[in-house]
């Protein structure tokens, strides 16, 4: 899509939202993950993407495909550039570079259930987590696509739901 294409998108939904705010409360489409065997899992879209994922050797996987920890971390950078790309379109500022790391830092203690030797639990996510975005645009100035990243945070759906704490419902339906 073109600058102009994705400007006028978020145009005309932003002002469909602002007439009618109750449109914009919707469900997500769901993620359907299958076990496949040892630490492998693979999830299809309703359009028929797949997603695998596996576990490193050391721990009992296979390392055949990404962890979901970087899935994870793949899924932060990648609603940062969206919404990034999102925002420079609608102030109409053609991006020449658009990239973003995320990086985090876990303890593997949490993910295989050992506690602090004083009995507290180890935690089983991430302990940090850390965005590095790069990002330039000809004839535009370092403070105003500094103001342009910072202004998309708090709009990028994944970010929000790892900053904000969000109860995990959990519903078990046992077969025979």
């Amino acid at each position: 899509m073109t600058l102009e294409t994705i400007a006028a998108s978020m145009e005309r939904v932003s002002a469909a939202l602002t007439r009618k705010p109750h449109a914009g409360l919707h469900d997500d489409t769901p993620a359907t993950v299958h076990w496949v065997g040892g630490l492998r899992t693979v999830a299809r879209s309703e359009t028929g993407a797949e997603v695998a994922t596996d576990m490193p050797i050391a721990i009992g996987g296979d390392d055949t495909a990404p962890t979901p920890g970087w899935l994870l971390r793949t899924a932060l950078a990648s609603c940062a550039v969206t919404r990034i790309a999102m925002e420079a379109a609608a102030r109409g500022i053609a991006l020449a570079t658009l990239e973003v790391h995320a990086s985090s830092r876990s303890d593997l203690r949490g993910l295989v259930g050992v506690s602090e030797p004083d009995g507290r639990t180890v935690p089983a996510g991430p302990l940090t987590m850390d965005l590095h975005v790069r990002i330039g645009a000809p004839g535009i100035e370092a403070e105003t696509l500094r103001a342009l990243v910072q202004v998309t945070s708090g709009c990028s759906p994944v970010t929000c739901a790892i900053e904000q704490p969000l109860p995990v419902g959990l519903h078990i339906e046992v077969t025979g």
